[in-house]
């Protein structure tokens, strides 16, 4: 299947109106089960991109990060908030830099130099962020799964720690910083509803106002994001919860990849048969829930991951006066308008 041939389409039609895309996109690939390998006739076709700065991003007034289509499930990422991700070894950005061939959409000089210069973004931030996003992947799962009569405690400390995890990056930079510090734990409720709930401890001084809007709205988003899970979804169906374990696994196993052999191999051909057997539900048990089987596998890969981060050779921090030397080069390429 040439899947180029989707872009062509109308509702693609934006990838060539759009004033910060045209001739600043520089790569584009597909997303989701077509990238990992573990689509079905019904699966959705996503697409994920990087787009180059404008000249106005980089020397003048404006600011941009990213493009979003909901009607086709696109997103394309600005090149200087790309490479921030990348950085952070954040999972869903570094998939792109691993696809196979066919599933690149569109890839000029530009796009192929960013994939060929992966291995630089590797470090061993990956345990965290493999390890924390597979985490809350199975924090998702345990709270989707539980019923009314489920104690309210317990579901609170399941938001709980998929939040501590969601907030990794978060927690980096402001649990500590010049003008303060910021806390998070859980504590027997003020609300007299609850058992237990997530509390926070602030101290602030001289904080910049439009910083600590940023770092609100940060938290806010997340405990959103996440005191969602405390509720059983009733429209979650049994198909999504199978993808999301499904999707517990895969990050387990590009984890391990990056960590062993410094790889990003985001299409899954060894394991297909596996995933694709959790993802038909085949690890379900009789109650609804998850098989011992599941877990098993979970807790086997738990360790395989744990013996990969003590043995990987990455260094601790990616190179950032290497990175920075590659951003500044094809920034100025944008300045003087050779793209």
């Amino acid at each position: 299947m040439d899947y180029a041939q989707i872009l062509e389409s109308e509702e693609y039609s934006f990838l060539r109106e759009d004033v910060h895309l045209g001739r600043h996109v520089i790569l584009l690939g597909l997303g989701g089960s077509y990238s990992y390998g573990t689509n079905h006739e019904s699966s959705d076709t996503d697409v994920r991109g990087v787009t180059l700065n404008r000249r106005s991003d980089l020397i003048g007034l404006t600011k941009y990060e990213q493009y979003v289509d909901d009607h086709t499930d696109t997103v394309i990422y600005a090149f200087q908030k790309m490479i921030t991700l990348l950085v952070s070894c954040n999972p869903n950005t570094l998939e792109l830099l691993g696809l196979n061939r066919e599933h690149y959409l569109y890839l000029n000089h530009m796009g192929r130099e960013l994939v060929e210069r992966a291995g630089m973004f590797l470090s061993k931030r990956a345990i965290q962020s493999f390890g924390g996003y597979a985490d809350a992947q199975l924090r998702r799962l345990q709270n989707a799964m539980a019923r009314d009569e489920y104690p309210q405690s317990d579901r609170e400390r399941h938001i709980f720690n998929s939040v501590k995890n969601a907030m990794y990056d978060f927690r980096r930079r402001y649990e500590r910083f010049e003008e303060g510090s910021l806390k998070l734990y859980i504590d027997k409720a003020v609300n007299p509803e609850f058992d237990t709930e997530i509390f926070v401890d602030v101290s602030l001084r001289h904080y910049p106002l439009r910083d600590y809007k940023n770092l609100w709205n940060e938290m806010h988003n997340i405990v959103k994001d996440y005191d969602k899970l405390g509720k059983r979804n009733k429209k979650k169906d049994d198909n999504h919860l199978n993808k999301h374990a499904m999707h517990l696994v895969r990050l387990f196993m590009m984890a391990i990849d990056i960590l062993e052999r410094g790889e990003i191999n985001t299409f899954r051909r060894q394991e297909h048969d596996l995933l694709m057997s959790i993802r038909r539900g085949d690890y379900r048990s009789a109650d609804g829930g998850f098989s011992s089987g599941f877990y098993e596998i979970v807790g086997d890969y738990e360790k395989r991951l744990e013996e990969a981060a003590r043995r990987t050779r990455l260094p601790e921090e990616p190179d950032m006066e290497e990175i920075q030397k590659y951003v500044m080069q094809v920034n100025e390429r944008v300045v003087r308008d050779e793209i």
